[in-house]
């Protein structure tokens, strides 16, 4: 059934509204990315140069035994997925989820648990039955790192317990703003470490002595990379968002160009009856 004009300038309202809100939420998007960005930048040199001493006291130090260090059989693997608390953002929730469904495939849930970074992926792990031992939600648009601290520490502090032998970050890691790529990366045991260039680029002087900095570092630097991962992820949740934003506007646009064609349509022919009736009725009165 044709739809009258009213109805078809009240959907082109409907639709333009929609469109404002869509095109405010992509430009509140790209606003947070900016942010989130500088965080990264800023928190990159911090991160290397860490890795650098750490590797350097790790190659000297071979002797010193530590539980982020120490490879052992692996009975239980932990998982670090982290999601958004939000929607709106495309597929960005939906591939880091098919990602650790895809780690788990074939796992009984006995070998495996999850800690969980945003309400989607906590809602739907915990709604499934997946074994959670730990959550964070209600982060900030631009996370700070007492904001995931808690999380870090009780995932550092687990393993080092041996509650599980290995740990894999499952997030979205930011290449730039349109592109986002769904990665599992295994972070403990800290292999990566042992795996740096040890050529000395610097002589470090170290107060206190080399054991006891490694031993106080070395669950720093865990937690650092799981702070890294998250404002990677908070990164691409605001890229996908901005990009979900901009292809909604768009198809708004297309919709709003559409109705607009049905409307002067309906006009047309509305006019178009009009005369012949009116050409009826005078030849009716001939």
């Amino acid at each position: 059934m044709a739809q009258s004009p009213r109805d078809i300038r009240r959907r082109i309202k409907s639709v333009q509204n929609t469109a404002q809100i869509t095109k405010a939420m992509e430009m509140v998007a790209a606003a947070k990315l900016r942010r989130v960005q500088e965080a990264v930048q800023l928190s990159k040199p911090y991160l290397e140069k860490m890795q650098e001493m750490l590797a350097d006291i790790a190659h000297s130090a071979r002797f010193v035994k530590h539980p982020l260090l120490a490879v052992r059989p692996v009975r239980r693997t932990g998982y670090l997925v982290i999601t958004s608390d939000r929607g709106l953002a495309g597929a960005y929730n939906a591939n880091v989820i098919r990602r650790a469904l895809q780690e788990f495939r074939g796992k009984d849930k006995a070998s495996y648990t999850i800690f969980a970074v945003g309400r989607k992926g906590r809602d739907f792990f915990s709604r499934h039955g997946y074994p959670l031992s730990g959550e964070a939600t209600g982060l900030p648009d631009s996370p700070t790192y007492p904001s995931i601290s808690s999380l870090a520490e009780q995932i550092v502090s687990a393993y080092g317990a041996e509650e599980f032998d290995e740990l894999y970050m499952v997030y979205n890691e930011f290449i730039n703003a349109v592109t986002q790529r769904t990665v599992a990366v295994k972070v403990l045991p800290l292999t990566d470490l042992s795996k740096a260039d040890t050529a000395r680029k610097v002589n470090f002087l170290y107060e206190p002595d080399e054991v006891t900095l490694l031993t106080a570092l070395l669950p720093k630097y865990a937690e650092t990379l799981v702070y890294q991962a998250v404002l990677d992820a908070k990164a691409s949740e605001h890229g996908a968002r901005m990009t979900a934003m901009g292809n909604a506007s768009d198809a708004a646009g297309e919709m709003i160009d559409s109705l607009t064609l049905a409307l002067n349509r309906a006009r047309q022919a509305a006019i178009t009856t009009q005369i012949a009736e009116v050409v009826g009725g005078a030849e009716a009165l001939k």
